[in-house]
């Protein structure tokens, strides 16, 4: 019987962390890294090292996943004599996780191909609950050899697994999902905004759209926020923010309207200029509340 691949993972964040540990309760050894460098604090279940570089992390490994923030950070952690691929196996494939732009990934595939290394992009939904549950939707991008030979990586981390077209076409998915999930938050907090205004008790209101139509996985996840106004981040306006704007240069690139969306990206936008930017997405309901006079 074959040896699982031992996976390098470069950047333990919110969702990197728990992504990285499920991959060594599959059976993986995992070789990880973060820029801050430190032990776990709690027993990790399986063969789990924490590396004091992305080189170190990568040495000799065929499988090198990435979740960072976008692909300035995915091409610092690859590059120079301490890099990722300064030390991987020849041939190695380096799985993009975090939410970069389609353009920008095809770009620096490009760039590594001449160096023998292969990119897929791989996406995720699901937060950090699905990141802690190995139950996050995967949207793979890349050559069909190359996402088959991943089928058991990716199967440790997520419950939805799909191979939707050659690279870029994960973070093309990634960009539609963050359009869905951006614009739903908005009219929530429209909702509440106008509820409140009314005088309605938000959670009574909210109670009552999660039993009709109006009922979505957004709404179940984010309701107590809403109601009581405590935006810890699960996902940050920040990056909400950030993956609107790919979503936008990918419609340019391929001349599609997104009207609704332009001004959504403003609303998130608005939460970043106003200090806002760490809270959690729902958040822009704090937004809306300020341009209608609404005190939250």
């Amino acid at each position: 019987m074959t040896a699982p691949p031992v996976v390098a993972f470069l950047g333990l964040g919110r969702m990197g962390r728990p992504m990285s540990r499920n991959l060594a309760a599959a059976g993986f050894a995992v070789r990880a890294w973060n820029r801050t460098h430190r032990e776990p604090a709690d027993p990790v279940v399986g063969d789990y090292r924490v590396a004091s570089s992305p080189g170190g992390a990568a040495r000799d490994c065929d499988v090198v996943i990435t979740m960072l923030p976008d692909i300035g950070e995915v091409r610092a952690v690859c590059a120079g004599p301490d890099g990722a691929l300064a030390t991987a196996a020849p041939g190695a494939v380096v799985v993009v996780m975090g939410t970069v732009s389609p353009v920008a990934v095809r770009e620096w595939a490009a760039e590594v191909a001449p160096s023998g290394f292969r990119v897929v992009d791989a996406p995720v939904s699901g937060g950090d609950v699905g990141a802690r549950d190995a139950t996050l939707s995967i949207m793979t991008g890349g050559d069909e050899t190359d996402v088959a030979r991943l089928r058991d990586v990716f199967a440790a981390m997520g419950g939805v697994v799909r191979h939707l077209g050659p690279l870029g076409a994960g973070q093309l998915a990634k960009a539609c999902n963050q359009i869905v999930v951006a614009t739903t938050l908005a009219a929530l907090g429209e909702a509440v905004a106008l509820g409140a205004r009314g005088g309605l008790d938000v959670g009574e209101l909210l109670g009552v759209l999660g039993g009709g139509l109006a009922n979505s996985r957004l709404l179940e996840v984010k309701r107590e926020a809403l109601v009581t106004h405590s935006f810890v981040p699960g996902g940050s306006a920040a990056f909400q923010h950030k993956d609107l704007g790919f979503a936008l240069e990918a419609a340019r690139a391929a001349g599609c309207a997104l009207p609704v969306t332009a001004v959504v990206d403003q609303l998130f936008g608005a939460m970043r200029w106003t200090g806002h930017g760490d809270d959690d997405h729902s958040g822009v309901v704090q937004i809306i509340e300020a341009l209608s006079g609404v005190s939250g």
